[in-house]
């Protein structure tokens, strides 16, 4: 999958404050995805994004 910074990722499991939607800030190896309901940040595996991704809206 091709991923940019700035777009909103759905992913599969709900964040302990209700939001499935993150915005990436970073792409490589790892990525930077931040929660749209909290604010949270978090570095997650590649791998683990592309497995886990439902939707990807285009920034």
């Amino acid at each position: 999958m091709d991923f940019e910074v700035g777009d909103i990722v759905k992913l599969k499991k709900k964040h302990p404050c209700g939001s499935q939607e993150w915005e990436v800030l970073r792409v490589g190896a790892d990525f930077r995805l931040k929660c749209s309901g909290c604010g949270h940040q978090i570095m997650v595996p590649r791998k683990l994004v592309e497995k886990n991704v439902r939707a990807v809206k285009k920034a």
